[in-house]
């Protein structure tokens, strides 16, 4: 049985650690490189990074953190927003990146999956799908540019087009979801998994173990992204294994 991850995502405004509410409105949470040095004494299996300054769509504010986390954090690192060519990649994977994660600039340029891939792996290009519940449509609409546009995809053509183009895994968020600790929106991730053949993260809505505990048994997602379980209240990946191998959801032993 494959091994499965938790990892926790990491939001960044202005160099600063934030967690937002359905892609709204956002509270400071703290120092990026402290809590990155926390995770990593911690058993984080790997950590995601997102520049969600919607003012600042650039990579510098990355570049910036990437070279003082790498210096406290000895675990696979990866980093998106504001990524738009192959060259922003590259810097950031010169400077410690692992992975780079890419969400609005696919819908501009679904080639640069590709292109990252040749030159640095498959394994190297995390796609990022943000996805929000249409109620009077009941469909998932998915959105760019930190939730603020609207994209006139279709979510499983989109996902089956990261897939053919070369990304090693997809991150799926439920808009809805985000910061509001009450679970993750396994319906939508099981859309991810049952319709791609690579590893899926599922992303918004940890608030408990057992939100963890059911996402996992409940649907075949590979990983699951944490924000507010970390943030707030005393908790921490070493205590999250811990309660998950009770129910046989196997994890790496770092």
């Amino acid at each position: 049985m494959l091994k499965k991850r938790i990892i926790p995502i990491q939001l960044l405004i202005d160099n600063r650690l934030v967690k937002t509410i359905e892609f709204g409105k956002y509270r400071d949470v703290g120092n990026p490189v402290s809590s990155s040095k926390i995770y990593n004494d911690s058993d984080a299996d790997e950590l995601i990074f997102l520049n969600i300054n919607r003012e600042e769509r650039s990579i510098e504010p990355l570049l910036t953190l990437i070279k003082k986390v790498s210096e406290v954090c000895f675990m696979p690192l990866s980093l998106g927003g504001g990524v738009k060519t192959i060259d922003d990649a590259s810097r950031l994977i010169q400077n410690g990146a692992d992975k780079i994660v890419l969400n609005s600039a696919i819908y501009d340029d679904l080639n640069l999956i590709e292109k990252i891939a040749y030159k640095f792996g498959n394994q190297a290009v995390v796609a990022s799908v943000d996805a929000r519940m249409n109620q009077s449509e009941n469909k998932y609409d998915l959105y760019s540019n930190c939730g603020r546009d609207s994209q006139p995809v279709d979510l499983v053509d989109h996902l089956k087009l990261i897939e053919n183009q070369g990304a090693g895994e997809i991150i799926i968020t439920s808009i809805d979801k985000d910061g509001t600790m009450n679970g993750y929106d396994k319906e939508l991730i099981k859309i991810a998994v049952e319709n791609t053949a690579i590893p899926i993260i599922g992303a918004g809505g940890a608030g408990t173990f057992d939100h963890l505990k059911e996402a996992f048994l409940e649907t075949d997602v590979s990983a699951l992204a944490c924000g507010s379980l970390f943030n707030f209240g005393d908790n921490n990946p070493i205590r999250a294994k811990a309660f998950l191998t009770n129910y046989s959801i196997p994890f790496k032993v770092i």
